[in-house]
C-alpha cells in the first residue's frame, strides 16, 4: 500500500502542467530522433542529454524518461518502413515488419508495434512499481564489500556479454576504467593522468564519454559506410481501414503478453539486453504458431512484430530495476541514464527511494504517462515520421555532430571539453570499425570510481585483509551468481546465433549502418554491432 500511496503522490507531481508538457516534448523529440536510421536509443539519449541541463531535477528526469521511451519506440518505424534497424534489438522487427510493409500492411505492422509497446511498457512499469521499493530496502543493508561485489558482477557480465567477443568486451571495459581514473584521487589529493591540464583535474565528464561514443563515434561510423543516393521508404496508407483488423488483434494480444513476460526479467539482469529478449520472443512465437500463421513466418507474420516489440519495451523498463535500486547499469542506455542522475548530484542506488522519494516516484509516474503519450502521438503521426526519414543524410549527420559539439561546450563553456569529445568520438569510431563494443567502456567510466571508493572502504575496515571482500554471505552469493549469469548469457547468445542462422533470412538491412538493401556499402572490416543498447 505504501507503494500505491507514493505512486499517487508521484502522479500529482508528474501531472502538473509544466511536467506534463515536459513529458510530451520528451516523447516527441525522442521519437523524432529515434526514428532516424542508424540512431538507436542509446545514441538518442546521449545526443539529447544536454537538453536537460536547464531544467530542475524532476523536470529533467521526466524529459529524459520521455526521450528514452520515444527513442526505444522510434526504431520500429525505421525497421518496418526502411528495413534498417536502428539497433540490434530491432532486427527481428525488420525481418517480419518490412515484409508486411512490402505487402501493403505497413500500417498494421506499425499499429501492432505501437500497441504492443504500450501494453508491455505499462505492465513492466507496474512490475517496476512494486518490485523496486522492496529491492531497495534490502540493498540498504549492504556493506562496502557487498556493494563492491555487485559492481564486479556488473563489470564482468557487461564486459563479457555486451558484444560478439568476450576479450574485446573486456578491453573496452578496461579503457573505460582508465578514463574513470583521470582526475584527482580523493584520499591523497594527487592528480592522475591529467597531463598537466587543469580542466581534467575534476575528471572526464561522463556525459562527454557517452555523447562522444554514441553520438560522434556512431555518426562517423554510419556516415563512413553510406553511399550517395535517395532513401527508399515504403509508403503507408493512413486510412483507418488499413490499421489492425479484428483478426490482427486476435493474433497479436497473446504475443504482446508473452513478449512482456520474456522481456522484463531479461531486462533486469545483464544477460544480453533487449536484443536477446526479442530473439527469444520471436523464436517462441514461431514455435507456437499454427496453420496459416506458421506459414507466414519469414513472409510477414504479425506475431513476429507484436512479440519482439513487446519484449523490447518490457526489457527497457526492466533495465530500470537494477538502475534505480542498486545503481547498476545493465545496458549502454542505462549507463547514460546514470550520467543524467550524476549531472544533478544524484546517485541511483539503495538510498534513492529514501533520500529522493518524491523525485523517483514522479519519474515512475511519468513512465505511465509517457506510454500513453507514445500511443496517442505515434499512431496519428505516422505520415510525419515517414517524412522525417527522407531528411538528406549529409544534413542529418552534420546536424548531429554540430548538436553534440554545442552540448559538450555548454557543459563548462570550455574548449577542452569539445576537444575531449572529438577524441573520445574518434576512439568510438575505431572501436566500431574493428568490432569492439562501446557499452562496456561507458559502464567502466561510470562504475570505475564507485568501485574504487567501495574497495578503499573495504580495505580500510579490514585493515588490508583481501579475504574481507568475500566474508559475507551476500558477497559469496553475488560471485556465485556471476558465474550463473555469464553461463546463461553465453547460452542465450549461442541460441540467438542459431536463430539468426535459421531458414528464415535475416534482412540485409540488419546492420544499423546500412542505408537500405540496395544502397549499402560493402562490408570491409571485422566489425559487428554490439548488443545491449
Amino acid at each position: 500500500m505504501d507503494s500505491l500511496t507514493a505512486l499517487l503522490e508521484g502522479f500529482s507531481t508528474a501531472l502538473q502542467p509544466q511536467y506534463l508538457l515536459t513529458a510530451l516534448f520528451g516523447v516527441f523529440i525522442g521519437t523524432a530522433v529515434g526514428v532516424l536510421p542508424g540512431i538507436g536509443p542509446a545514441m538518442t539519449v546521449a545526443l539529447l542529454l544536454p537538453l536537460t541541463y536547464t531544467l530542475d531535477p524532476t523536470g529533467a528526469l521526466i524529459l529524459f524518461a520521455g526521450i528514452y521511451y520515444g527513442g526505444m519506440y522510434g526504431g520500429s518505424t525505421t525497421s518496418i518502413l526502411l528495413n534498417t534497424p536502428g539497433e540490434s534489438a530491432s532486427i527481428v522487427t525488420a525481418l517480419e515488419g518490412n515484409r508486411m510493409a512490402k505487402a501493403g500492411r505497413g500500417a498494421a505492422a506499425l499499429a501492432t508495434a505501437a500497441i504492443g509497446s504500450f501494453v508491455a511498457g505499462t505492465v513492466a512499469t507496474v512490475l517496476l512499481t512494486f518490485l523496486a521499493p522492496g529491492i531497495a530496502r534490502l540493498a540498504v543493508q549492504l556493506g562496502p564489500a557487498d556493494y563492491f561485489a555487485l559492481i564486479v558482477v556488473a563489470f564482468l557480465t557487461v564486459g563479457a556479454l555486451l558484444g560478439s567477443s568476450v576479450p574485446r568486451g573486456l578491453v573496452s571495459l578496461g579503457l573505460g576504467l582508465v578514463l574513470g581514473l583521470v582526475g584527482t584521487e580523493v584520499l591523497s589529493g594527487q592528480q592522475r593522468y591529467t597531463f598537466g591540464i587543469r580542466s581534467l583535474a575534476d575528471g572526464i565528464d561522463v556525459v562527454l564519454i557517452a555523447v562522444g561514443l554514441f553520438a560522434v563515434g556512431e555518426t562517423l561510423y554510419v556516415a563512413s559506410r553510406l553511399r550517395h543516393g535517395s532513401v527508399r521508404v515504403i509508403p503507408v496508407d493512413r486510412g483507418w481501414r488499413t490499421w489492425l483488423t479484428r483478426d490482427d488483434l486476435r493474433r497479436s494480444w497473446k504475443p504482446w503478453l508473452r513478449g512482456t513476460a520474456i522481456g522484463f526479467p531479461i531486462g533486469t539482469i545483464p544477460a544480453g539486453g533487449a536484443d536477446v529478449a526479442t530473439f527469444l520472443s520471436y523464436a517462441t512465437e514461431r514455435r507456437l504458431a499454427k496453420g496459416e500463421a506458421r506459414a507466414e513466418f519469414g513472409r510477414g507474420a504479425i506475431e513476429g512484430v507484436a512479440g519482439p516489440e513487446s519484449a523490447n519495451n518490457a526489457a527497457a523498463a526492466g533495465v530500470l530495476v537494477p538502475l534505480l535500486t542498486l545503481g547498476l547499469p545493465t545496458t549502454a542506455t542505462a549507463a547514460i541514464i546514470i550520467s543524467a542522475f550524476q549531472s544533478y548530484g544524484i546517485r541511483p542506488g539503495p538510498l534513492l527511494f529514501e533520500n529522493q522519494s518524491g523525485l523517483v516516484w514522479a519519474l515512475i509516474a511519468s513512465l505511465y504517462i509517457g506510454n500513453v503519450l507514445l500511443i496517442v502521438l505515434n499512431l496519428p503521426l505516422v505520415g510525419m515520421w515517414v517524412k522525417v526519414l527522407r531528411i538528406p543524410r549529409p544534413y542529418l549527420y552534420g546536424g548531429i555532430l554540430a548538436f553534440a559539439g554545442l552540448g559538450a561546450y555548454a557543459l563548462h563553456f570550455n574548449v577542452i571539453d569539445t576537444v575531449t569529445l572529438l577524441a573520445v568520438g574518434l576512439v568510438g569510431f575505431l572501436m566500431r570499425r574493428y568490432g569492439y563494443p562501446v557499452a562496456p567502456m561507458v559502464v567502466g567510466g561510470i562504475l570505475g570510481p564507485m568501485a574504487e571508493e567501495q574497495l578503499r572502504k573495504s580495505m580500510a575496515i579490514s585493515q588490508g585483509d583481501v579475504l574481507y571482500l568475500v566474508h559475507s554471505p551476500f558477497a559469496i552469493v553475488a560471485y556465485g551468481t556471476l558465474a550463473v549469469i555469464v553461463a546463461t548469457g553465453v547460452w542465450l547468445k549461442r541460441r540467438r546465433a542459431r536463430l539468426e542462422s535459421s531458414p528464415a533470412p535475416v534482412p540485409t538491412g540488419a546492420l544499423p549502418a546500412v542505408e537500405a538493401p540496395t544502397a549499402s556499402a560493402p562490408d570491409r572490416g571485422p566489425h559487428r554491432r554490439e548488443t545491449g543498447e
